[in-house]
């Protein structure tokens, strides 16, 4: 195991842009409003404008993992994963135009309130619960995973790198609020690029141009963009990529409260539209970055991976390695890189941290204060209790980033919920703002049948390892050593490998995971819903605003389908009207 140091310049380069994100946070602690109010605290006081927004809202969805891990994929599997990108462009119109404006018309904290309006408390509680376990399971991994990494090749102590991100995090997150948070995403974004380009541009010097590298990926079968495959046991292919992507995208930018909230921040609904507009090229450029990334690595290690040679443990450490590897002659570089790995951890930890705290004042201290003192917790006393909820968010975040070294499996397991929730909730979302026919009961039922499933094929197992694309030791100081130990366990094992067989849900891409929760739960909600109101067993009031429930309430749903139903409505109404006005002549004839 390699193992690099971290020098005096590059500690310096950490340090410095570690205190400037602090600083940020004391800045919005003690200018403008000063925090008094949850409205500024978590809403910003919806006075930010579209830029700070626009990087904020990438920044949280990149988080460390996203970076090396995206990297590693071109790395191991080619440039495939790259055409996720047409994914977000279909998605984003939708996200915009369809699930942004009922949020907007509401102007809620949290987006779970939505969920009641439509449904009732069961489905908002239920809807916020899976998503408080999802994010704060996924704190815990988005803190230890870049830790880990950078430990075994750089030399950063694991605890120290935990500590330092959290504590800083928590600081400015709970001092600032959402403010401080997205100001500090822009900041971090820069540094997530620099990390990126830093990377890109060292490698294309050894190579001698970018065009080399290139050459050598197209050789080595790392440029891949023509798999159309039906297969759904594929990994990678336009349909998983496209279809899956759109899931995974909506169910990010189109219902997930983190994005939600900071599109909520800004001054009015076309700047929001706006903001998520312009993340699109931002995150698109990132991406295609990272990917370009894994190349320029591949081109470095093209003829010695440093895995089979034994320098890593796992390919997740690669990035680092390299930066190690490469970096050092450039004074402060390294601390460059390190600094854009712990900004992604920082911009997604605050994300969550803020989040979270603006679901449990909305959806469990406020009812809860209510149901106890029968009066509203105003918004002067629950500024306080917001806080410190931050606060304790992001020391449970380090605690669980402590503890996720010892319970092994739970790092797979956190990503995975991380995944399977996220389909479900967008199907309990879109069954509220695009059908009338959906209720409670039959919502819930197929929110929950849609959980057990996706859990599934989640957890279930055993399930196929990925195979990756050959890599040479061709190049290796050890090579011929290297190859003789690689026979001689080839000449230990068994001569007959039997192929396990694995059952058929195990075998699907990862990428429909999402899909199938999605699927699941509409068909079980909208079909249970029917069923249920047919039996009168549940019953869909909800949605009307008068008793006799003639009238409904129009802004529940997605723009483009409640002005058709508005129009459908008027066309009635004036036909009952004419109706009446000729019977009445009749009558007086």
């Amino acid at each position: 195991m390699a193992t690099g140091t971290f020098d005096s310049w590059d500690a310096a380069v950490l340090i410095s842009i570690l205190v400037i994100s602090a600083l940020i946070g004391i800045y919005y602690r003690y200018t403008g409003g000063k925090q008094k109010t949850t409205q500024e605290y978590l809403m910003a006081n919806q006075s930010m404008t579209t830029f700070p927004v626009s990087f904020s809202l990438m920044a949280s969805f990149m988080s460390a993992i996203s970076l090396m891990g995206v990297s590693n994929e071109s790395y191991q599997f080619g440039t495939m994963f790259c055409v996720i990108n047409i994914a977000y462009w279909i998605s984003t119109p939708i996200a915009a135009y369809v699930f942004l404006p009922v949020f907007y018309r509401m102007r809620t904290t949290s987006v779970y309130e939505y969920l009641e309006r439509r449904f009732g408390q069961a489905t908002r509680l239920s809807a916020s619960l899976a998503f408080a376990i999802q994010m704060v399971l996924y704190m815990g991994i988005a803190l230890y995973a870049p830790a880990l990494a950078l430990e075994a090749v750089t030399g950063i102590p694991r605890t120290a790198a935990i500590l330092v991100i959290g504590l800083v995090c928590t600081f400015y997150s709970t001092l600032g609020g959402l403010k401080a948070v997205l100001i500090t995403d822009v900041f971090q974004s820069f540094l997530m690029f620099a990390a990126i380009y830093a990377v890109i541009a060292v490698s294309a010097i050894k190579a001698g141009g970018f065009a080399v590298i290139w050459e050598v990926a197209v050789e080595r079968g790392r440029v891949q963009f023509d798999d159309f495959s039906l297969d759904p046991t594929v990994r990678h292919t336009w349909w998983s990529l496209i279809i899956g992507g759109m899931v995974t995208y909506l169910s990010l930018y189109g219902v997930n409260q983190t994005q939600i909230q900071r599109l909520l921040s800004v001054r009015n609904l076309k700047s929001a539209q706006s903001a998520l507009w312009w993340n699109l090229p931002i995150l698109g450029l990132l991406s295609f970055s990272t990917i370009f990334s894994g190349l320029a690595i591949f081109y470095y290690y093209r003829d010695c991976d440093p895995l089979l040679e034994g320098r890593i443990k796992s390919r997740d450490q690669l990035m680092p390695l390299f930066a190690v590897d490469t970096m050092g002659q450039y004074p402060g570089l390294c601390g460059l890189f390190v600094s854009g790995i712990f900004s992604a951890s920082l911009s997604t930890i605050s994300s969550a941290v803020t989040s979270l705290s603006a679901v449990t004042l909305e959806d469990y201290l406020k009812p809860l204060y209510k149901a106890i003192f029968k009066r509203t917790l105003i918004d002067s006393q629950s500024t306080l209790p917001t806080k410190v909820m931050a606060f304790l968010f992001g020391l449970l975040c380090i605690g669980l980033a402590f503890g996720a070294g010892s319970l092994g499996g739970v790092l797979q397991a956190s990503l995975t919920i991380f995944g399977v929730v996220g389909g479900p909730l967008l199907a309990l979302f879109s069954l509220g703002v695009c059908t009338t026919r959906t209720n409670q009961r039959g919502a819930l039922l197929g929110f929950l049948v849609s959980l057990i499933i996706s859990f599934w094929i989640g957890f279930g197992g055993p399930k196929p390892s990925s195979v990756p694309l050959s890599f040479s030791m061709s190049g290796c100081e050890n090579a011929t050593a290297l190859a003789a130990q690689a026979l001689q366990l080839s000449a230990n094992s068994s001569p007959v490998v039997i192929e396990p067989h694995y059952f058929w849900l195990y075998r699907l891409s990862y990428m429909w995971s999402c899909v199938i929760g999605f699927i699941v739960a509409v068909f079980v909600g909208y079909v249970g819903s029917i069923v249920l109101a047919h039996f009168g067993w549940a019953e869909n009031s909800e949605i009307y605003l008068d008793k006799y429930q003639n009238q409904l309430d129009y802004d529940l749903f997605a723009p483009i389908l409640s002005r058709r139903w508005r129009r459908q409505a008027e066309s009635r109404q004036h036909l009952t009207t004419t109706q009446d006005e000729a019977l009445t002549k009749l009558t007086r004839q």
